[in-house]
């Protein structure tokens, strides 16, 4: 890559924005659904395997002593645990879905950041050159926002 002494390039952090259409909140809604469905199976999955093994662990102590009890206190702790935060996704996922449904028609949300390189130059405005953002409009870029 042939840069001459007086530029520099860098890589800076680009905002990307979204324009709310039917077609994005139909696709953000449809996401967060599937988000939901999968914790909704991982909770399920959870429930058996820890009645599993608690089951088994009951049944290999025939006669329970304080090793035994301890451990399956043990054992079912770390399943609350887990399924306290599967909870905890699945109820941050619920709020999302009810603030796209919420969204106004040509609002624009944040949807993320990507990495990207610019080109400095002694006398540029480093600060502007940093501020750049990218929107989009049903994922096609619409216009671009900030010094190239």
């Amino acid at each position: 890559m042939d840069v001459s002494q007086s530029q520099l390039l860098l890589k800076r952090v680009v905002n990307i924005k979204a324009v709310v259409t039917p077609l994005w909140k139909e696709e953000a809604q449809k996401q967060l659904q599937s988000q939901l469905n999968q914790i909704d199976g991982r909770l399920q999955q959870l429930e058996m395997q820890s009645q599993r093994i608690l089951t088994e662990m009951q049944n290999q102590g025939a006669t329970p002593g304080a090793a035994v009890n301890q451990q399956i206190s043990s054992v079912q702790g770390k399943l609350n645990q887990d399924k306290s935060q599967l909870l905890q996704q699945k109820n941050q996922l619920l709020q999302q879905l009810q603030q796209v449904q919420t969204l106004e028609q040509e609002q624009e949300v944040s949807q993320g950041q990507i990495d990207g390189f610019f080109r400095v130059a002694i006398g540029d405005h480093m600060i502007k050159k940093m501020q750049v953002e990218i929107l989009l409009r049903d994922g096609v870029v619409e216009d671009i926002r900030g010094e190239l």
